[in-house]
């Protein structure tokens, strides 16, 4: 539903860019674009524009392009990227405050970090590198085989001269070549024919040429000198400092790369041990490095490396058709004949669909066991061994055509071939490579999948569960595998390390944490304990007993249902009527408010309901509990027998869109255990979407910090953006961007807005911001403003990565600006943005008994130095206490602070809100605001509009906005079901 591209000025260019034409060029595309800076996704996978040798003067590395940024490191900060490309950095960028927080108590804590303790002091050289057009780029295992030939490397000067590649476009060496321009021809085909000869092989016979160039061509020298003085504080920015942690970060994984298998910033070993998760996956564990400048914990400017555990997740190394029974569960004749049944709509069937995770998956065949090829495969067809054909190769016809040549079926070539007879009734393979231009078919009953590939197609419900299993450690275990890992790299022996004079300190740094003292957490009046003991407080876990909720519900519940789906597991009608009368009383014994009906009490409508009916089955139950009360229901709780996600939407997609009514999702093995706890947290939820809130939390610090906090007229904003997970059909998926807002003074109840977001795109659009954005905001001067816009809001942003961060500012909060102004504020709210981030590897490990139980940190652990930015506004805040495995903090960084909030004041105001979270008696570790975001983008999944739109808003998402999208064809994508608002369903925490 996103509205078209915005036409916006174009940021001041450095004047040290490139040459006039190229900047005019860029100029004129700007004024087309939806706004710059751009944000770039990063390993798109899409082809690098071919490198033209025609022009001397053309640079061929440019950070200002698209294609060329994927090349560069992570962890540069905003600054870095706004210099990476090619733009001037804002002076309202926040830096790092001047003085630390010193609020609650010293913590010592090591963290996954180890200082680079020497950097290179001899000069390197940067090298493009470019391939001729024969040569397909995006494929990683071809190009890695060129760049290791014997051709490239006696060209080079290997092993003499050590060289680093990027495995892309980039590469290094410590000696500069006696010529700039070199072009190399490598013919792959007499390497291995010579290779093979040299163990006593004999090569084989092969008709195809194989031959491909390589362009290498000097582009700069790198120098150490730029990022000194960036880091000593005597320069700013510059995109030599860009080379230079670039090249330091590739280094860093180029003898790893060798050793193990690589995918990303992350090793793994081949003889690790592994984990099966079914469904032919398994998970084992590796070891991730990255390299990043920080404030290290001698509060010295450096440079450090981030070690942690890795879980991978791959496919099983086994027969293909043994992969598919597991995938499928079942045995290969049933899969035969769910193969043969799709077949008759080949092309609309959910098995082909699904058969689309093994595209791209690399394979052996193995029916010439004397001569097993590599293949990877393309597709999986709709064709056996005796309907697939291709030209005959023994058709030996002068002059004509290979597709002119005599058909032959793939069953009849191997029989006469290799005297093999494939199996009939099941599907051929189709791999990506092609013979004379033609398509090759393997028999799929002869392919084995290699070993050490990384599954990426989202794991299912109990694969998710298993590995969860997995990859949970407690600390002390995680801390060892650190130390494992520490010793798989194996630093004072890397030998290109050595080569280039790096050195890194393999013990972790320590630093001195602070724990931010707890907020008073306070319930409703009548509570046995109004507030948490500061023992519970700092455990991070307490108990609703005897508590009433701060905030009960607004209207007192009366018309309400509770639908039991029948089938096997549903919960006898006794056991129903037994937890019914409990979730009464206990919800009032919090303070939730229930009307008694003069006739059925306080007794819900209770009967049955079929899934057979589909979405009649609320109708049905929530046509009887109105037909009961003669009034419209105010809450439908439905019982489900198992966690079948398909069920849950589809109640959540009627009551929310077509009767508009909160509902609530129980399972019927709760049912049968009546907990009095488990009861409790459903009255959390219940209250929450009936208008209340669980607890409320009063700050014992920010009154002295910023004591005039209290007196500004404050929003908070929250914002996600939730993408398809990957595999078959996500090219085609909607994304879905959720937004929530505070709606109250103590900032404990949100109202959330979501909607489509196009394909992967991670802005969220500047319709999905007008339409509401605006709409809340008007809500909110009316209810809390009193007829004024806030003075401040409080951004916060999840999910973006830093080269994102500009395009936050530069995009989404223009927007939300350009809102206040089409309401009609004529004083537009002071805006302060902070991103919050999970997707990292820096942990916290408090010494021995300062921690909690487990050795995890105690909530409100706070850490700015040893792993944050050496100049930008950041920290890592531990809000939460870890139930299982390692905690994770959350990195927040400020980039953007209109508001003026002191370092202190937000870092306590972010850690106090996770106090009141509505559903849990924990602090979280996510600010709620965002938490909720989350939760609403997730929910939206089931008001998704799965007919096809033939009329109505449409979004194409190539028109909405480039930004974090990679996707090379238009992909329209349709709004979500407008949610029933009848009774202010849009108005209460729906999500929850």
């Amino acid at each position: 539903m996103a509205g078209p591209a915005k036409k916006r000025a174009h940021a001041e260019k450095k004047t040290s860019g490139p040459s006039d034409a190229q900047q005019s060029s860029r100029e004129d595309a700007g004024r087309t674009q939806r706004s710059t800076p751009k944000s770039i996704p990063r390993l798109d996978g899409n082809k690098d524009p071919a490198v033209s040798h025609a022009d001397p003067n053309r640079a061929p590395i440019d950070y200002s392009r698209a294609n060329d940024l994927k090349n560069i490191s992570d962890f540069l900060g905003m600054a870095g990227w706004y210099v990476a490309r090619g733009y001037t950095i804002p002076d309202s960028l926040p830096q790092r405050p001047a003085k630390f927080n010193n609020l609650g108590r010293e913590c010592a804590l090591t963290l996954n970090t180890f200082n680079v303790l020497q950097s290179p002091s001899t000069i390197v050289h940067q090298y493009d590198v470019s391939w001729g057009s024969d040569t397909d780029v995006t494929k990683r295992i071809l190009i890695k085989k060129i760049w290791n030939s014997d051709a490239v490397k006696t060209a080079l000067g290997e092993p003499t001269n050590l060289w680093v590649y990027d495995g892309n476009k980039l590469a290094w060496s410590g000696k500069r070549l006696d010529r700039d321009d070199f072009r190399i021809t490598v013919d792959l085909d007499v390497e291995e024919a010579n290779a093979a000869t040299a163990a006593g092989k004999q090569p084989r016979n092969r008709k195809n040429k194989n031959v491909h160039t390589v362009f290498v061509r000097w582009t700069r020298q790198v120098d150490f000198a730029h990022l000194n003085a960036f880091l000593s504080g005597h320069a700013s920015w510059s995109a030599d400092c860009i080379d230079t942690i670039n090249f330091l970060d590739h280094v860093m994984r180029e003898e790893p790369s060798r050793k193990y298998t690589q995918i990303k910033k992350s090793f793994f070993q081949r003889g690790e041990q592994r984990f099966d998760l079914g469904g032919g996956v398994e998970a084992f564990k590796g070891v991730f490095a990255s390299l990043r400048p920080v404030l290290n914990d001698k509060f010295e400017k450096s440079l450090s490396v981030n070690v942690d555990v890795a879980n991978g997740t791959f496919w099983r190394a086994q027969d293909v058709l043994r992969a598919l029974q597991q995938v499928f569960n079942c045995n290969e004749s049933q899969f035969s004949a769910r193969w043969l049944e799709a077949k008759k709509d080949w092309k609309r069937s959910q098995l082909r669909k699904d058969l689309g995770r093994f595209s791209r998956v690399g394979i052996t065949s193995v029916h010439d066991k004397g001569s097993p090829v590599q293949w990877t495969i393309d597709a999986i067809m709709d064709k056996d061994a005796n309907e697939a054909t291709f030209p005959d190769p023994d058709d030996r016809r002068d002059g004509v055509e290979p597709k002119n040549l005599r058909k032959i079926s793939v069953a009849n070539y191997f029989k006469t071939k290799y005297n093999i007879t494939c199996k009939p009734k099941l599907p051929v393979v189709r791999v990506t490579k092609k013979i004379r231009g033609q398509a090759v078919y393997l028999p799929i009953e002869y392919l084995v999948i290699d070993g050490n590939q990384r599954y990426n197609t989202k794991l299912s419900d109990t694969q998710t569960s298993q590995m969860i299993k997995f990859a949970v450690t407690l600390p002390a275990q995680r801390w060892a595998a650190v130390q494992s890992g520490v010793r798989l790299l194996n630093w004072d022996n890397d030998k290109y390390l050595k080569h280039y004079g790096i050195k890194i300190n393999p013990t972790a740094s320590k630093v001195k944490a602070r724990i931010l003292p707890s907020p008073s957490v306070h319930f409703g009046q009548g509570s046995k304990e109004a507030t948490i003991n500061a023992k519970d407080l700092i455990q991070g876990r307490w108990r609703l007993d005897g508590r009433k909720f701060a905030i009960p519900n607004e209207k007192p519940l009366m018309a309400w249902g509770v639908c039991v789906i029948t089938g096997r597991g549903a919960p006898p009608q006794p056991a129903v009527k037994a937890f019914v009368d409990n979730l009464v009383r206990i919800y009032e014994s919090h303070g939730g408010k229930i009307t008694s009906h003069p006739k059925f009490g306080k007794t819900p409508w209770m009967g049955p309901g079929n899934l057979a009916d589909g979405g009649e089955l609320v109708a049905k139950a929530y046509n009887a509990t109105g037909n009961q009360y003669q009034l419209r229901p105010s809450l439908m709780v439905f019982i489900v027998n198992d966690r079948n996600v398909d069920v849950y939407r589809r109640i959540k997609k009627s009551c929310d869109v077509r009767f508009g009514v909160p509902s609530q999702v129980l399972q019927a093995k709760h049912i049968l255990s009546n907990s009095p706890q488990y009861i409790s947290n459903v009255c959390m939820k219940i209250n929450a979407k009936l208008g209340g809130a669980t607890c409320v939390t009063k700050s014992l610090v920010i009154p002295k910090v910023a004591p005039k906090s209290a007196t500004i007229p404050t929003m908070v904003v929250g914002a996600d953006v939730s993408h398809p997970a990957p595999g078959a059909g996500s090219e085609a998926a909607a994304s879905f961007a959720a937004i929530t807002m505070s709606n109250d003074h103590h900032f404990t109840k949100y109202w959330a807005a979501v909607q489509t977001n196009g394909n992967r795109v991670e802005m969220v659009t500047t319709q999905n911001i007008h339409d509401h954005m605006g709409v809340m905001a008007k809500n909110w001067m009316q209810r809390i403003g009193r007829g004024q816009p806030p003075a401040r809001v409080l951004y916060i942003r999840d999910g973006v990565s830093e080269g994102q961060y500009a395009a936050v500012l530069e995009e989404e909060v223009r927007d939300m600006k350009e809102c206040f102004r089409k309401i009609g504020c004529k004083q537009i709210p002071k805006f302060t943005v902070v991103i919050a981030g999970k997707r990292h590897h820096i942990r916290f490990f408090p010494d021995k008994g300062k921690g909690d139980r487990n050795d995890n940190p105690i909530p409100g652990t706070l850490v700015e130095t040893g792993c944050t930015h050496p100049f930008e506004f950041d920290f890592y805040l531990c809000a939460h206490s870890a139930i299982k495995g390692t905690a994770r903090p959350i990195h927040y960084q400020c980039i953007l602070n209109e508001g003026e909030w002191q370092s202190t004041e937000l870092q306590s105001f972010i850690f106090e809100h996770s106090y009141q979270y509505v559903r849990s008696t924990t602090p979280v570790s996510l600010h709620p605001a965002v938490y909720y975001a989350h939760l609403a983008a997730d929910r939206s999944r089931a008001h998704l509009n799965d007919n096809p739109v033939s009329s109505g808003k449409k979004e194409a998402k190539a028109e909405q906005s480039t930004t974090g999208s990679s996707s090379k064809n238009k992909v329209e994508i349709g709004p979500l079901l407008e949610m029933n608002n009848s009774i202010g369903l849009k108005e209460s925490m729906w999500f929850v």
